[in-house]
């Protein structure tokens, strides 16, 4: 590949700077820009394109104009001429639209060469909101402008693949079985049964909004085929073997299990370039965010309810032997009257011992036995229902004082646990003292939960509960969002 005497690149940070090298006044360009920086911002694009002709140059040095490119045109050096061949030649515009990667760039001009194409002008611009806009003239190509959009589109899938290098080679340690037709390269090998029709096609994915970031992925809200869905992306930059192994399992979690208070699973993308978990919508957003971010509290009624919801969908997951192991309020969503257990990320299927020893989940709400390795149960998720239950009560991130580090140790060599409220219904503070007993063995049962809970509701109607508690109301809340 060679690079023409006057390839220019201009590394611009903010599309204010846009206008500098692209004639603006060409609507259609700028508008095309557009399209395809909206495209690159749906995960389920990732990297998108477009190329048409350019210029040619004909035999006596005049310019035959197929189309103009998107730059601003500046008085060339007859002696160094970009298009100063007498031979002719037929120029073409590649345009590419991306998340900004390392040594995308790179990437790029390498395709290029792969192609025997001659860069003869390049403009690299960034947005603000990290995605690249890449934009090309080259020559070199004498065929069809659709046998090179061909070829580009494979160059471009390659490039998408290599962003997932540990999908092609991740080991089958799960004894994980083959999709019908497929082989091991192509997707997240995930058990499967005779029943299995949870694949979504992403074409069929309608991306909305984006909902949060986290390190390893993105949740969206979206559309698939007419339902409000939540999605579920990881980022392919920061995928291990250790976030595949936890994604083939969540998807195999989730595919099991049918409750009304865990959320739906509808299905999941397993082949690149997207990866991603497809569940029902959730309005209300999680319980953490209600109380942290919007200031909410719940009254008693609320928090009996609640916890009632969490509780059974807690007690179904136990009874098929699945230890959710990240219990907490991020992980409990509410929708118009009910609330759901979600996120089985570190979820896993309890094996024949009934015992694990991998510490996973979050410190503010982790059991002692799982800080300290130690083989653990089920019981290690009622220890975290005990603090999300405080949470409900108080309103307050538990430990606040403290670094969740600092929390953990506590937890483990002073026994520390969260100040249950002088004011809280006794039985009820009677059932977090069980919850977070330091021996699992003394802790009860989800389905003994459900029983005390049942019984507190009884004496709290009974005795004509009253609201006590300024602030935002769960009940509020829920008639706001309806």
């Amino acid at each position: 590949m060679s690079l023409g005497p006057n390839c220019r690149h201009a590394w611009i940070h903010a599309l204010d700077r846009y206008a500098l090298d692209v004639n603006v006044e060409r609507v259609d360009d700028v508008l095309l820009h557009k399209r395809l920086l909206d495209q690159a911002r749906e995960p389920m694009h990732g990297l998108v394109f477009d190329v048409r002709h350019s210029q040619a140059v004909s035999p006596d040095g005049s310019t035959e104009v197929d189309q103009s490119t998107s730059f601003k045109q500046e008085e060339q050096d007859p002696q160094c001429s970009t298009f100063g061949s007498r031979d002719q030649r037929c120029f073409h515009e590649i345009i590419f639209a991306c998340d900004d990667k390392p040594k995308l760039l790179s990437q790029l001009t390498a395709l290029l060469g792969e192609l025997g194409l001659n860069i003869q002008e390049a403009h690299a611009f960034s947005t603000t909101d990290g995605y690249s806009l890449d934009i090309f003239v080259v020559d070199g190509w004498n065929h069809e402008v659709d046998v090179l959009r061909d070829a580009l589109r494979r160059g471009v899938e390659k490039i998408k693949y290599k962003a997932w290098p540990l999908v092609q080679s991740m080991p089958n340690r799960m004894g994980h079985e083959l999709m019908e037709g497929s082989s091991p390269a192509d997707f997240v090998q995930i058990p499967a049964d005779a029943t299995d029709v949870w694949e979504v096609d992403p074409r069929l994915l309608k991306f909305e909004r984006k909902l949060a970031s986290g390190s390893f992925g993105d949740l969206y809200h979206g559309i698939y085929c007419t339902q409000d869905v939540a999605i579920k992306v990881l980022k392919p930059e920061r995928v291990s073997v250790d976030m595949l192994r936890e994604f083939a399992q969540e998807v195999y979690i989730m595919k099991k299990v049918r409750h009304k208070n865990v959320v739906q699973f509808i299905g999941a993308c397993t082949r690149p370039p997207i990866l991603c978990i497809v569940t029902e919508f959730m309005r209300g957003g999680s319980i953490f965010d209600f109380l942290y971010n919007l200031g909410g509290t719940f009254q008693l009624p609320d928090v009996l309810r609640i916890a009632s919801d969490v509780t059974k969908g807690m007690n179904y997951l136990h009874q098929i032997n699945i230890v959710h192991r990240d219990l907490k309020t991020a992980n409990l969503l509410m929708d118009d009257k009910v609330v759901k257990v979600a996120d089985f990320g570190v979820a896993r299927v309890k094996d024949q011992s009934g015992v694990m020893t991998a510490e996973t989940g979050t410190y503010r709400w982790m059991a002692p036995e799982v800080i300290e390795h130690l083989p653990y149960d089920q019981k290690a998720d009622v220890f975290s229902f005990g603090i999300v239950i405080w949470e409900l009560l108080t309103g307050k991130l538990p430990y606040e004082d403290m670094t969740p580090l600092q929390a953990a140790v506590a937890v483990v060599q002073n026994d520390l646990r969260p100040i249950i409220p002088a004011d809280a219904n006794p039985m009820l503070a009677g059932l977090l003292q069980k919850c977070w007993q330091k021996d699992p063995a003394l802790r009860p049962t989800f389905a003994e939960i459900l029983d005390i809970l049942n019984s507190i509701k009884e004496a709290v109607r009974n005795s004509g509960h009253k609201k006590r508690h300024p602030g935002r109301s769960y009940s509020r809340q829920r008639r706001s969002s309806s």
